[in-house]
């Protein structure tokens, strides 16, 4: 490389010119861990991109000095707007600079090693060529309308020009991830390689400048039937969302077949403006989430504990799960089971899990070698995290502490994945009950994100930070609460699906109520979910969590005669509903109001306020990060305990 040219050199970014004739143009934004666009980033980078155009070279490679390529936006700009005019004149800064950087008149390319998200996909593409690192790390992704807003640097305007319009349209409106694997072969980027050729690769691939790749016959033709195309979408949309609760995804559509993606164009135009998304209550809670979320993560944050290996005790479909997802996650795991005959099948459904989420047969091998069947329990002996998952029988659990702890390394996290007796009763078996935390996961293991970590009277405190690290490690979301029954979740959970099984009694259709809280915004309606759950699962925490079940005649009857009937749920075929291929058989819901809807969800909302006012968790921001991935509370709303401040501003 030629000496850097100080004149070359901004906070954020740096270029230089190398024999070849050429210009490497280095991402770094100051003082921060990952690359994301400020609006000083933005207005550098423009400036660059002038500086570099003048001096003639024969190509550009955008590349970045962070571990990832580039976040997006930075998502404290959008908060700082004080109207929606301003987001729109963010939206034109970033338009105009990477129309810019397109409109170059030598080849470009992207060198895209890890994430590479919303406005950071936008400037690769930008680029005439994209050249990504073969990593499991390296994503692909549009997550603005997880955000409430859309894609708006040009996104939704070339994206489906490259990639036609059906997979450009999965990605835009539903904010998933795209590795580099799929996306090379979905003519998102030109090659995925490793990282020893990465820079080679793409300094050929610029200088060769062979052209960009040509969109299949079919998906031109889909071009040309945006109407059509957006119709069949909308209807996917709306299965999963409605317009009134999240409006992007709507907008996204309407922005393609009206203004070919030009957020410019649909200025006035309500159902896909910038300025109508930004000034919808959604997209406020929506980035309200997001900052919770990086809360959560910012608690397992930590480099002085890092656990290779794990060992679970008990491989049913909970323990099984979370010993998948601990190898998933690169690390070694051994389970235990008193049956060993379970331990097969556990096996069997780690190897799905691994095949679905990996799609690699060479990670998919490495993963199940990771994962090691155990009948003796020998794994213990080495284990750096050991988290007992088996059923919830006190007794049962103290017997198998009391040989976890023996068998343990001093230093070892016990755990236990309890979700309704209390870690002090636990811990009695223990010589040392200090040990002893909780790391509550929550079913299906492998999609919800939330982790209950969970702090007894007696559990040192730096066990509880080092299990939160822990679950960052494997992806999930640690949540500190106090040892309480219930914790929050299922505290939580108790009272609202109590509430729900008693109207069933009283003759309530369960398709009446389930449509109500989709209504009101939850992901799927209390009788589904208790069927999801197990009906067995429900009967059994309800009388250990009720607080005032004190007889049988308590309990709700039409739970008490499923459970008898062995009618338990999805897993068995039958319970409220009857399941075909794992999906319930419905009828029509009746008639009902806001009245219904209120008397649903009241008591979800007094329990979330009773533990704020109880401490178990540590403050209302929590509380609502806990209960949105832990339960789904209707994330447009911003959480229960915010919804419930927005609904007294508002009857003021």
């Amino acid at each position: 490389m030629e000496r850097v040219d100080p004149n070359a050199v901004s906070a954020h970014w740096r270029w230089e010119k190398d024999r070849d004739g050429l210009v490497w143009l280095t991402f770094d934004r100051q003082g921060q861990s990952a690359n994301t666009f400020s609006r000083e980033a933005m207005q550098e980078l423009g400036t660059a991109l002038g500086a570099i155009r003048l001096t003639e070279p024969k190509g550009l490679v955008i590349r970045s000095a962070k571990d990832s390529f580039i976040a997006g936006a930075d998502v404290n700009e959008f908060v700082r707007f004080k109207s929606p005019a301003e987001a729109l004149e963010f939206t034109r800064l970033g338009w105009d600079v990477l129309q810019e950087l397109r409109s170059l008149p030598f080849p470009t390319t992207a060198m895209i090693n890890g994430y590479c998200m919303g406005g950071g996909l936008e400037l690769a593409l930008a680029c005439k060529y994209r050249v990504a690192l073969d990593e499991p790390k390296t994503r692909f992704a549009f997550p603005e309308v997880m955000l409430g807003i859309m894609p708006a640097w040009h996104g939704v305007q070339w994206l489906p020009k490259l990639i036609g319009p059906s997979q450009a349209l999965s990605l835009l409106l539903t904010g998933k991830s795209a590795d580099a694997r799929r996306a090379r072969r979905m003519g998102l980027v030109d090659q995925a390689v490793p990282l020893r050729i990465l820079e080679n690769t793409a300094r050929m691939v610029t200088l060769e400048d062979k052209g960009a790749r040509a969109l299949p016959f079919t998906q031109k033709i889909l071009l040309s039937m945006r109407s059509f195309v957006v119709s069949q979408a909308r209807k996917q949309v709306a299965k999963r969302a409605r317009r009134e609760h999240y409006p992007a995804p709507y907008a996204i559509l309407e922005l393609w077949r009206r203004y070919d993606g030009n957020p410019f164009l649909a200025a006035s135009d309500p159902d896909c403006s910038i300025e109508a998304l930004f000034a919808h209550p959604t997209a406020r809670n929506l980035m309200r989430i997001f900052f919770l979320q990086e809360r959560l993560k910012s608690l397992g944050k930590g480099s002085d504990f890092a656990p290779r290996r794990v060992h679970v005790v008990g491989a049913g479909v909970m323990g099984g799960d979370i010993a998948a997802i601990c190898a998933l996650r690169g690390l070694t795991v051994t389970l235990q089971d008193p049956s060993p005959e379970r331990l097969a099948p556990a096996v069997k459904r780690a190897a799905e899990l691994f095949k679905r989420r990996l799609r690699d047969p060479r990670r998919e091998r490495d993963a199940l070698d990771r994962l090691i069947p155990d009948p003796s329990g020998a794994g213990a002996r080495g284990a750096d995290v050991i988290i007992e998952a088996i059923f919830e029988n006190l007794e049962a659990k103290r017997k198998l502490f009391a040989g976890l702890e023996a068998a343990a390394r001093p230093g070892a996290i016990l755990a236990t994945n309890t979700s309704s007796l209390k870690l002090a009763d636990i811990a009695t078996a223990l010589k040392d009950p200090s040990r002893l935390v909780g790391i509550h996961f929550f079913n299906p293991v492998p999609q919800l994100q939330l982790v209950e970590v969970v702090r007894g009277q007696n559990t040192q405190e730096e066990l509880s930070r080092k299990a939160a690290i822990f679950v960052r490690q494997i992806d999930k979301l640690p949540l500190p609460v106090r040892d309480s029954p219930g914790f929050l979740v299922n505290r939580v959970l108790g009272p609202y699906m109590q509430n729900a099984f008693r109207m069933l009694d009283e003759g309530v259709k369960p398709e009446t109520i389930d449509a109500a809280m989709q209504e009101f915004g939850m992901p799927m309606g209390p009788a589904e979910l208790a069927d999801t759950v197990g009906l067995d699962i429900c009967l059994a925490a309800g009388r250990a969590l009720a607080r005032n079940v004190s007889s049988e005649a308590d309990v709700p009857e039409i739970l008490a005669n499923k459970v008898a009937l062995g009618h338990l749920g999805k897993k068995t075929g039958q319970g409220i509903y009857r399941y075909v291929e794992g999906k319930p058989v419905k009828g029509q819901p009746d008639s009902y109001g806001k009245e219904l809807i209120e008397a649903l969800i009241e008591p979800y909302l007094a329990e979330a306020k009773q533990v704020l006012e109880e401490g178990i968790v540590a403050d209302a921001d929590l509380i609502d990060a806990g209960l949105i991935f832990g339960t789904g509370f209707a994330p447009f709303r911003g959480g229960p305990l915010h919804y419930l401040d927005d609904r007294k501003t508002s009857s003021r």
